[in-house]
């Protein structure tokens, strides 16, 4: 059962069945947690455990093993995101509309097939080379690190911050003990102004820096106070059209801080060594996944055929589509990698808007189909792109952890959709939206979305904006994330890296050894708290998901 091929070490027969088996099961409680509770917690940690657990259970104590078995684990719940946000906006917009089980296969098949491929081509340059954070990604192989035999203090760290935010979790989430936000009433009418109850978000700001948290805090008080609050009370306009202003402004700067740090690396290398696809100067030591462009361009070719064929697109409209994709899954994996946040449904409302503007004629059904699409391959994208980080720091090889997640999202792309289409069947599109039976949050907002973006000139100020900044080689891929967030999101990560620079300015005067050690000891914990919450998130989603009625 555990034979293996030299080109793909540790991917076995049975981590490719425990694989499938877990997707399919995290797909499924995503996607019901996501439509039930507008919620969707990274898997990557609950499918470390599970893995682990496993894989020891059959007399395997390999962690690479572990490793690919986990990614094909996680790899479909993403894909079942992508669909929970975007799919129910139709019949949210119109409950006559109907979608049949082959066009949301082929929204997850296309979708999961352009993020895999654009995880290929990525690897290299976002891991290797830019050497992002990805901070769930370090969360996942510090977990991985703690279930190994000799894990020591690290592992007791780890597993005690774990345990920790799983308790308070659970105090929150399921006795109601405590509230979601600690809110700050009367201060600023109309915005959340508190800190978000979160030992998860806390520990992404921990994780992720001083730098980016505070660039991030700074666009949440430029746009949650600065626009939403100041220019009401300065009576230039009111409260709705403030906060219209301030998230189009923030959609505007991420954009325009993506498409920004992608010009500057066009322009610093030669044709050959485009941004996208960094191949190593280096002896390769086989921890890159070297992608041929050529055939990225082919699997983008058919791709392109086939939404053009089977959505009825004109060719031109095809290849505008899949340029704006993969733009947006390019900004998802620079976000996930510099925040652990990955907006998939807005990237998938910024290419339904595009289309629809450039191309009117265009049905809408069609058009929620194209941003299921992009919101698909940005989560994919996202979740891949975590699993690969964890490769890499625990050099794990990257051949197997992509073939186990190839498996694992068609896995989870075929189980999710088709149990979308079994709850729209059965309980009818009146059944998703605010006040129905399947909150569908996120999708209620691309609803909401569809019609056109809030305020154009914030918007296109935004991209203006963050494009220049980011010419200019500013750290500021935070900003606009800050700008378009809930105040109590930014306050929660801020509030992390507050505790960062504690204990860095405390560390400072100790020995470098000390200090290395017990920064490693906070980073376990840091660690340990971000995987527990969402730990409790995915057993709650399949707890409800069996429970369901």
């Amino acid at each position: 059962m555990s034979t293996q091929h030299s080109r793909f070490p540790s991917l076995t027969v049975r981590s490719v069945i425990l694989g499938i088996i877990g997707s399919i099961i995290l797909s499924a409680s995503s996607l019901f947690i996501a439509l039930k509770m507008g919620a969707l917690p990274w898997p990557i940690v609950f499918a470390v455990l599970v893995s682990a657990l496993s894989l020891k259970a059959l007399g395997s104590h390999d962690i690479h093993e572990v490793n690919v078995t986990h990614a094909a684990m996680s790899a479909g719940a993403m894909v079942a995101g992508g669909l929970a946000f975007t799919i129910p906006a139709l019949w949210i917009s119109d409950p006559t509309q109907t979608i049949s089980l082959d066009q949301i296969l082929f929204v997850a098949i296309t979708g999961t097939t352009l993020g895999l491929a654009a995880c290929a081509l990525f690897q290299a340059y976002f891991i290797r080379k830019k050497k992002l954070t990805y901070p769930i990604g370090l969360s996942a192989a510090d977990t991985l690190k703690a279930t190994e035999d000799n894990a020591g203090k690290s592992g007791k760290a780890l597993f005690g911050g774990m345990g920790f935010a799983a308790v308070w979790a659970t105090l929150r989430d399921i006795f109601g003990w405590m509230p979601q936000v600690f809110i700050a009433p009367n201060i600023f009418p109309g915005i959340g102004f508190g800190i978000f109850n979160s030992p998860m978000i806390c520990s992404l700001g921990f994780i992720i820096g001083t730098t980016m948290a505070s660039i991030w805090f700074a666009g949440a008080v430029i746009g949650n106070i600065g626009i939403a609050v100041g220019l009401p009370a300065l009576g230039i306009m009111d409260f709705e059209t403030a906060n219209s202003l301030r998230m189009s402004l923030g959609l505007g700067v991420m954009l325009g801080v993506g498409g920004g740090v992608i010009i500057s690396n066009l322009l610093s290398h030669m044709p050959s060594k485009l941004p996208m696809s960094y191949k190593e100067e280096s002896q390769d030591d086989g921890r890159s996944i070297q992608c041929k462009k050529s055939t990225i361009a082919i699997i983008c070719a058919l791709v392109a055929t086939a939404i053009s064929i089977y959505l009825h697109l004109s060719p031109l409209a095809s290849i505008i589509f899949i340029g704006a994709t993969w733009f947006c899954i390019w900004l998802a994996a620079y976000l996930t990698g510099t925040t652990g946040i990955n907006p998939m449904e807005i990237f998938g409302v910024v290419v339904l808007l595009l289309i629809q503007v450039l191309f009117a004629h265009t049905e809408t059904k069609t058009l929620f189909l194209l941003a299921g699409i992009v919101a698909v391959s940005c989560g994919i994208c996202g979740d891949v792109m975590c699993d690969l980080k964890a490769g890499d720091v625990l050099k794990t090889n990257p051949y197997s952890q992509f073939a186990g997640m190839v498996v694992g999202g068609y896995a989870g792309a075929i189980c999710s959709s088709i149990l979308l289409v079994v709850l729209f069947e059965a309980y009818g599109a009146q059944s998703f939206g605010f006040d129905a039976q399947f909150v569908s949050a996120q999708a209620s907002v691309v609803a909401s979305m569809a019609g056109g973006i809030p305020h154009t000139p914030a918007f296109i100020a935004g991209i203006a904006i963050g494009l220049v900044l980011s010419l200019l080689k500013l750290p500021v891929m935070t900003l606009g994330l800050g700008i378009y967030l809930p105040f109590y999101i930014s306050a929660g990560a801020f509030a992390g890296a507050l505790i960062k620079l504690y204990f860095d300015k405390r560390y400072a005067k100790q020995p470098q050894d000390v200090a290395e050690q017990l920064d490693e000891r906070n980073q376990a914990i840091a660690s340990g708290i971000l995987g527990g919450e969402s730990l409790i998130g995915i057993l709650t989603a399949i707890v409800a998901l069996i429970s369901f009625r």
